[in-house]
């Protein structure tokens, strides 16, 4: 799972594919610390990550989008490379991107789902402007340095 808000963040579950996107749901929201009961959505998408399917968190009827708990992440993600889209933050179109890894033997010893790698703190909820701690992206940091580049007495601003 990344984000598009802190080029650092980097999330790695492991779960059940009998489990449902409102498992799934449940456990990145108590992972990150967010509110569990906000408008979130999840999206298949294409390898462009273009929304495809939209699954929500509340059933809206026949006619609305697919509800979370009627749907299991290997109907979602059986295919290598799948990609979804979680959107946490509906009113400022702020979201997550997961992409399946693949498909690992189970462990009857580990409990699922769970972490298997964490990077960066997550993005704050509810305040877009509010940067995490080690929001600095790494490729700011590598060319940090030829930012502030005024060039020298060779350096031409005709060319």
């Amino acid at each position: 799972m990344l984000s598009d808000e802190n080029d650092n963040f980097v999330r790695e579950y492991e779960i059940d594919g009998k489990s449902t996107l409102l498992d799934l749901h449940e456990f990145i929201s108590g992972d990150l610390g967010y509110d569990r009961d906000g408008i979130v959505s999840f999206f298949a998408s294409d390898p462009q990550w273009n929304k495809l399917v939209e699954f929500t968190l509340m059933d809206m009827g026949e006619d609305g989008p697919v509800p979370m708990q009627s749907v299991t992440l290997a109907q979602v993600l059986g295919l290598p490379q799948a990609r979804l889209i979680y959107l946490f933050d509906m009113f400022n179109d702020r979201a997550f991107y997961l992409e399946s890894a693949g498909a690992v033997e189970v462990d009857s010893e580990a409990g699922y789902p769970k972490t298997v790698l964490s990077v960066a703190p997550a993005p704050d909820q509810y305040e877009p402007t509010q940067t995490a701690e080690g929001g600095n992206s790494i490729f700011d940091e590598a060319l940090g340095e030829f930012g502030s580049f005024e060039g020298d007495e060779y350096y031409d601003d005709e060319y």
